[in-house]
């Protein structure tokens, strides 16, 4: 794994850019947890069995995709002969890049041949050509430094809120958060799920579960 450092530009808005290879030829199965970050992955070997919530069919592989927030666990399996290309976005960020109601997104697994921005399917082919590592990443780097800049995505209240949420660990109520919106709890609800992919109820489980994890891994 290679990890390219996230440019001050992008802080808050992509957690981690990576290239990914394995080396070993096997068959291996890893379970991850529900996560904070919205994955674009780019292939360029096998395509990788990937099951929400469960074991992945047959039918189940994704060479280049997407899948927004999901609140369960995660079946990827692989051969060892997978290598890609990952930028993990946080949620603001995902909104931003994509630019999208995320919840078309959340919950499922995207391929990038179906997603309606032409020029991200067309970073695929760029990356593809390339001949190496540091190579590719320096061009998705550059690719998402340019375009969440530019980005019409904006939800200056919601995004407030998630930050609001985030810093407290999910530990708040969800009516506090519209009260301090003067919105409903409906609205605050379709907001989220537009803007974050969740409704802020699920949201703030994952960010429950997220901090228990990082506190028993700190002993």
């Amino acid at each position: 794994m290679l990890r390219r450092q996230v440019p001050a530009a992008l802080q808050g808005l992509v957690q981690d850019i990576v290239h990914y290879r394995e080396t070993v030829r096997g068959r291996f199965r890893q379970v991850e947890t529900a996560s904070l970050v919205v994955p674009l992955v780019i292939g360029f070997g096998e395509a990788f069995p990937i099951g929400l919530g469960r074991e992945p069919s047959a039918t189940e592989t994704y060479g280049s995709f997407t899948s927004g927030l999901y609140a369960g666990p995660v079946v990827i399996h692989s051969t060892g002969r997978m290598e890609c290309v990952q930028v993990n976005f946080t949620p603001l960020g995902a909104w931003r890049f994509f630019g999208l109601p995320m919840s078309e997104i959340a919950s499922r697994m995207v391929s990038v041949d179906d997603l309606p921005d032409r020029s991200i399917r067309d970073l695929k082919l760029r990356l593809t050509g390339l001949p190496s590592a540091a190579l590719r990443l320096d061009l998705v780097t550059a690719f998402v430094v340019d375009r969440l800049p530019r980005s019409e995505a904006r939800d200056a209240a919601t995004e407030a809120a998630y930050r609001l949420m985030h810093t407290r660990n999910g530990d708040i109520r969800i009516s506090a958060i519209a009260e301090r919106l003067d919105w409903s709890r409906k609205h605050l609800a379709d907001r989220f799920r537009t803007t974050i992919g969740v409704s802020p109820k699920t949201l703030a489980r994952i960010m429950r579960f997220n901090h228990a994890q990082a506190m028993a891994r700190a002993g």
